[in-house]
């Protein structure tokens, strides 16, 4: 048993997964299993994931029978799990060598059962292009007018609040994740120290845009059961501060917790 799991879900990544497992690998808290789940990836994915696998024990694959898209991929390693803790890492983002070792300090010494940290936005190239600053604390209301949590720094205890899986949907899974955790505990903490980079890509910007705000909708409405009124009034938060959060890294997370 770990101390740590790793959820990875994966799906036709070949080109950038392996900065993503080496970042893990390079971890100084040596104390993890990742479990990288393939959504039936259709290139040379799995047979990477695979060969990390087979050169370290502490890396476990599992590969889906049909596509059923990342919440089911990150639920089925929630269920494999057999760390306490339970972090978060996609296909294309990399962690800073002492994240783990740092956020599990500052858990373990403030006795927090939920955490996330600052991170930075890398372009294809490998430039920061911005610094993702996150306020001391978020609760239930603040994640609703603006998700201030990186889903590459999340970390929770299961220990203390048991495994917490993923609404079955598409996209915003993640806030979704979030919001069931912050529904057991008052606050989510944040260590302000930058520890890892979600890498932008061209593919995602607008069209990723407005599918999320239709599926922020959607978690409002049929995941957390808010009225049509209430829902509107956290969405106009939603997208306010969306604009905020691009052009002024930081100020939108001041801003939703007004």
């Amino acid at each position: 048993m770990a101390k740590v799991t790793v959820v990875t879900p994966l799906y036709n990544c070949s080109e950038f997964m392996w900065g993503t497992i080496e970042s893990v690998i390079n971890q100084a808290f040596p104390d993890w299993e990742m479990i990288m789940v393939d959504d039936c990836s259709t290139d040379s994915t799995l047979e990477i994931a695979e060969s990390y696998a087979r050169r370290d024990s502490r890396i476990k694959v599992i590969r889906l029978s049909e596509n059923s898209g990342a919440a089911v991929a990150r639920n089925t390693a929630i269920e494999r799990a057999t760390g306490r803790y339970i972090a978060f890492l996609d296909s294309d983002d990399r962690w800073y060598p002492q994240k783990l070792e740092r956020q599990l300090a500052f858990m373990e010494r403030e006795d927090v059962h939920f955490s996330y940290a600052a991170y930075e936005k890398v372009d294809p190239e490998g430039n920061v292009v911005a610094k993702l600053r996150v306020p001391e604390k978020v609760g239930y209301h603040d994640l609703l007018k603006v998700c201030t949590i990186g889903c590459l720094t999340a970390m929770y205890d299961t220990k203390h609040l048991g495994k917490v899986y993923m609404p079955l949907i598409r996209k915003r899974q993640d806030l979704g994740l979030w919001l069931r955790i912050l529904k057991k505990v008052p606050y989510a903490y944040g260590v302000q120290e930058v520890l890892g980079q979600y890498q932008l890509r061209a593919e995602s910007i607008s069209a990723n845009k407005r599918s999320a705000a239709r599926y922020t909708w959607r978690l409002y409405r049929e995941v957390e059961g808010l009225n049509p009124l209430i829902a509107a009034y956290y969405f106009s938060h939603y997208a306010v501060n969306g604009v905020l959060r691009n052009k002024f890294p930081g100020l939108a997370s001041r801003i939703g917790r007004l």
